[in-house]
């Protein structure tokens, strides 16, 4: 299907392997994870208009609380402790209605939005300066013992309801429409809408709707009939 935004095998691997991605796979040194806090501070100011002092987001802001309780659980995760990472996640979901498994690795500067409901997923990655809304869900599909989560790119967008499902790879700077499903990696600088989701724009609008999307093709072609039929019509009454 040409409206299919999958990529070649070869692509998806070359794509892989340009990754500019923080995995943290050892635990991170105090300094590191202080400029990370540093970094997940400062963006709640610069992407949310909202936000009116320090105090009100300390307190009430349940995206940055999740944030910084699923950092201190995830670094205890690295270091194999047993039970306290899960139970710090499982205050975490209590406190702020955002669940994020401890295994999850989650860039510097993410922006949690008006949390409820956000579910990330164990084998998840999630790229620099993220911006998730609502209900988004980064879930998973296959085999327990392998990689079954998405891998978030920099600066992506997720719109709120948005489900990204599987070891997919979404790519820098792409914009995921509210409410959508994406199955299948997704390439860079592209915004994506629809169950399942489409790509509708890339950074050189290459990408016409009407024209990659199979079904959107048929009510193109229903549209042109009528218009025929109408011309007819009105060529009878003369």
């Amino acid at each position: 299907m040409k409206n299919s935004i999958k990529e070649p095998i070869a692509a998806k691997k070359a794509a892989r392997t340009r990754l500019n991605i923080p995995i943290y796979k050892d635990p991170v040194l105090p300094l590191q994870w202080w400029k990370i806090i540093q970094a997940d501070w400062k963006i709640i100011f610069e992407r949310n208009s909202a936000a009116g002092n320090w105090l009100e987001v300390l307190f009430c802001y349940p995206g940055w609380q999740a944030l910084i309780l699923h950092r201190i659980a995830h670094q205890l995760w690295l270091r194999k402790i047993l039970l306290l990472p899960s139970l710090i996640a499982h205050f975490a979901r209590f406190l702020t209605g955002v669940e994020i498994h401890p295994g999850a690795s989650i860039g510097q500067g993410a922006f949690i939005d008006s949390g409820t409901g956000v579910t990330i997923g164990e084998t998840a990655i999630v790229g620099d300066y993220c911006w998730i809304y609502q209900d988004v869900t980064l879930g998973g599909t296959g085999d327990r013992n392998c990689k079954r989560h998405p891998t978030l790119g920099n600066n992506v967008i997720l719109g709120a309801g948005a489900k990204i499902l599987g070891n997919i790879y979404i790519g820098d700077r792409v914009t995921i429409g509210a409410s959508s499903v994406v199955l299948n990696d997704v390439p860079a600088d592209c915004k994506v809408f629809g169950i399942p989701g489409r790509i509708v724009a890339t950074k050189d609008n290459s990408v016409n709707f009407l024209k990659t999307d199979l079904k959107s093709n048929s009510l193109q072609k229903l549209l042109n009939r009528i218009e025929i039929l109408e011309k007819r019509l009105t060529n009878l009454s003369r």
